[in-house]
């Protein structure tokens, strides 16, 4: 089953299955995808009734400033770093995608965003220091285990794994959102440039 986002939040949107489908469009596949049972539909509802209400989506939809969408769209990326930075262990990686992912839609339309535009650059910004904290933290105490030997014996390595890394401090989250920040010990006084100052 997949969704549709409206102003008004996500709204389940089923797959016809007539002849024409074929499923080649469907991607990787949907969930349910069986043929059988309710297909991700509700019980209640036929086809029909499934098309217009897919039909008053869209024109909803359509009626929508477009840089609401975006900008709904923006908070869901941010609301998946966070996510991701809120597990133990934190998954930084991930955090880091969804990061750079809203970095690049905040900063590649600025001043097309409308006036969700500060608070979404606010928000990118907490995201960045807060990363570069949880790295740094995972950083330290990695270094602090090997150097009493708690990780096995196998000092010398780093958090990602391989001693060129621990030997040199940096790995591949050192790319990621804040590094700026990162060389600067972690203020998050330029978690919103490009390193440059």
């Amino acid at each position: 089953m997949s969704s549709l986002w409206t102003p008004d939040g996500e709204r389940p949107v089923g797959r016809p299955s007539d002849a024409g489908g074929g499923g080649a469009s469907g991607g990787a596949g949907t969930p349910g995808g069986t043929g059988g049972g309710d297909g991700g539909m509700p019980p209640d509802m036929d086809e029909e009734e499934l098309a217009e209400q897919v039909a008053a989506m869209r024109a909803e939809l359509a009626n929508s400033p477009v840089e609401v969408v975006v900008a709904n769209h923006c908070y869901g990326l941010f609301e998946l770093a966070a996510v991701y930075l809120s597990q133990q262990p934190p998954m930084l990686t991930q955090a880091r995608l969804a990061i750079d992912a809203l970095g690049s839609l905040v900063l590649g339309l600025e001043g097309r965003l409308g006036d969700a535009e500060d608070q979404l650059k606010d928000g990118l910004s907490q995201l960045r220091l807060a990363y570069v904290q949880i790295d740094g933290a995972q950083r330290a105490g990695a270094e602090a285990a090997s150097a009493v030997g708690v990780n096995g014996g196998a000092s010398g390595q780093s958090p990602t794994g391989t001693p060129e890394a621990a030997a040199e401090g940096s790995g591949p989250a050192d790319e990621g959102p804040g590094a700026a920040a990162q060389g600067q010990g972690g203020d998050g006084a330029e978690t919103g440039t490009d390193g440059d100052g």
